[in-house]
């Protein structure tokens, strides 16, 4: 009798593992609803301890310990990020994504709706890749972003370097060149 319940326990066991297993697509899901909700834990949780970003030319690499100073970046500006269609390729999955944030209204471009191509490495999240930005005017973006840093640059040089700033404190500072700049338009 024991050991019909010991080979019950496996069986049971084995199955609830089988089912927790997350697919691409989920922890696709979960890293944006994480993201979008500012559970670090969870995000944790969805990428591998090193996630690579590609963006044109740009490649940036993080451990855990920098992406967190870069979720705390992102968290500054109040993101929302919503999923409009995930697509599995293989080992990759494609998602489309809408994101609303206070950097993108002053940029013009909110929601920014990009796509990305997500690589997994051990079931989770090893390398992110832009492929195209929707309905992104770059012109203005540029615009916008050289007209706010010229403006500090010759207004608030204490700022001064803040588009490049990558930190929290940057965020910050973003934030506030952005308002400073807003104020000094309305008078």
């Amino acid at each position: 009798m024991q050991i019909k319940l010991f080979i019950l326990f496996l069986l049971l066991v084995s199955i609830g593992c089988n089912n927790d297993k997350m697919t691409h697509r989920d922890i696709v899901t979960q890293y944006y609803n994480a993201l979008n909700s500012g559970n670090h834990n969870e995000i944790q949780a969805s990428i591998n301890d090193i996630v690579t970003f590609i963006s044109g030319d740009y490649v940036t690499s993080y451990n855990r310990d920098e992406f967190y100073e870069f979720f705390k970046w992102d968290s500054v500006f109040k993101p929302s990020y919503r999923i409009l269609e995930l697509e599995v390729k293989n080992n990759e999955v494609i998602a489309s994504v809408a994101q609303e944030n206070a950097r993108n209204e002053y940029l013009r471009n909110n929601p920014l709706v990009y796509k990305v191509k997500v690589y997994f490495e051990s079931g989770k999240i090893s390398k992110v890749e832009d492929l195209d930005y929707m309905d992104v005017n770059w012109e203005t973006w540029s615009h916008k972003r050289d007209t706010l840093v010229s403006w500090i640059r010759n207004n608030h040089p204490n700022l001064d370097g803040f588009v490049n700033d990558i930190t929290m404190e940057g965020a910050i500072d973003y934030l506030k060149a952005i308002e400073l700049f807003s104020s000094s338009q309305e008078n």
